[in-house]
């Protein structure tokens, strides 16, 4: 392959990541196809299956996301709760993806296990880290809860009371709760 063909794969493999990322983030796993994304990317439906060989392909290669979360241990520790909500308030306002795998989480088995697994990852290691008694699978799982469910309600669902929160208002409402999830005993 010449690095003019190269770059040309590249350069389609991301038109499919994008296309399908845009699709699965407006439709959910099961309504978007594999024709509907190919058209947003300007691109055969046949070469989607060519770089993913299944839906289930293109969707764990769109979906791979990391969470870039912070270093919670340099902190001091009665900030972690604050910072990690802050953290996911940018990461979700600021990236579609991380929406698209929560939209497709609600209606898709596979999607579902998607985000679990990378919460698991990724948010596990950081709880565990900041040392502390209780399972850090627990603790990691009650933090995610309150993320993804205001994720959820605020994104995914509409709920008019949660987005008309400004940041400051979020951080002082979830901030305490994460709080006692990743430090309290």
């Amino acid at each position: 392959m010449t690095s003019t063909q190269a770059r040309r794969s590249d350069a389609t493999r991301a038109a499919i990541l994008s296309a399908a990322r845009e699709r699965f983030a407006a439709e959910g796993y099961d309504r978007a196809t594999i024709r509907a994304i190919a058209a947003v990317a300007g691109i055969d439906p046949s070469m989607v299956m060519r770089y993913f060989g299944s839906k289930e392909g293109l969707f764990a290669a769109a979906a791979h996301f990391d969470l870039r979360l912070p270093d919670l241990t340099m902190l001091p520790r009665e900030e972690v709760g604050r910072a990690l909500v802050a953290h996911f308030l940018e990461r979700w306002e600021g990236d579609d993806a991380l929406q698209a795998l929560l939209r497709a989480g609600v209606t898709s088995d596979d999607a579902a296990e998607r985000m679990r697994s990378i919460f698991i990852e990724q948010l596990v290691p950081a709880v565990t880290a900041l040392g502390g008694a209780g399972d850090p699978h627990v603790r990691a799982g009650l933090a995610a809860t309150q993320v993804l469910g205001f994720a959820l309600c605020r994104y995914v669902l509409g709920w008019p009371e949660v987005t008309g929160m400004d940041r400051e208002r979020v951080l002082a409402s979830l901030g305490p709760t994460v709080q006692r999830y990743l430090t309290e005993d």
